[in-house]
């Protein structure tokens, strides 16, 4: 096993090489640095709730435009009604979901950072078709460490500019289980390779948004303070009936095949 990971890499650069994989599609981490970025920038203003209906509506959005044109190894999926609908099913679960916690004051700099949001959704999208690509060639590990190298460079370019401007810089966290999420990405990442290369970009982002809901509403079912009513319930019905209709649609292609 380790031998077979470690000839993985080789494998990206003669994917390259062979020009069986672009050099702009190694690049899709920068899209999870984007969206770590931007959610540090907005969330103190704009709120978790507005931010999580912005980037939803983005990812959701550009999914259908992602699978419409072929990016994603699955295939072309054309924009048929049932796929707007679940897309749109995404989006009126997530609003319903962050309920009154969304920000009811607007004005231009609350706007602009909705617009980041979104911009952050619509390059979630994108970064999935591009690692299901790299994955078809260099395999899901490969895939998995070439993310998170391009996006750890990704956010400290970002960094070392936020150091330009005024203002001090917090201490870490000493919570040492917060430091976990990084296995989680690894996770994520690892099995959205997979995903992405048989059902497409949108039926990947509809699911996403399904465990996050449902997972939401569980953890504030097991909490202390439960407050999951009628709406919380049809929220999470609503993101699943949405992958549901997604997954009836057959794709018009055949997919990349991988190596």
């Amino acid at each position: 096993m380790p031998a077979q990971r470690a000839s993985r890499s080789p494998r990206l650069r003669r994917g390259v090489s062979e020009h069986r994989l672009r050099p702009y599609e190694l690049l899709g981490g920068l899209g999870g640095a984007f969206f770590v970025a931007t959610q540090g920038i907005t969330v103190g203003t704009i709120g978790v709730a507005l931010f999580i209906v912005a980037f939803t509506a983005g990812q959701s959005s550009s999914s259908l435009l992602v699978d419409h044109f072929g990016w994603s190894p699955s295939g072309r999926h054309g924009i048929a009604a049932p796929r707007v609908v679940a897309a749109a099913l995404a989006v009126v679960a997530v609003v319903l979901a962050a309920g009154e916690r969304l920000v009811d004051n607007a004005d231009a700099l609350l706007a602009a950072y909705a617009l980041l949001a979104f911009v952050a959704g619509t390059l979630q999208a994108i970064q999935q078709a591009l690692n299901g690509r790299v994955a078809a060639v260099g395999g899901s590990w490969a895939t998995t460490w070439n993310n998170f190298v391009v996006g750890t460079a990704g956010l400290l370019v970002f960094f070392m500019v936020s150091l330009l401007s005024d203002g001090d810089l917090d201490p870490l966290p000493q919570t040492w289980w917060l430091y976990l999420g990084g296995l989680c990405g690894i996770g994520f990442i690892w099995i959205a390779t997979w995903t992405v290369r048989i059902h497409g970009v949108l039926v990947l982002g509809l699911c996403m948004i399904a465990g996050q809901v449902v997972t939401a509403e569980l953890i504030d079912v097991l909490g202390e303070d439960s407050h999951v009513g009628t709406v919380g319930v049809l929220a999470g019905a609503l993101t699943l009936v949405g992958v549901v209709l997604a997954l009836r649609v057959r794709r018009d292609a055949t997919p990349i095949k991988a190596d």
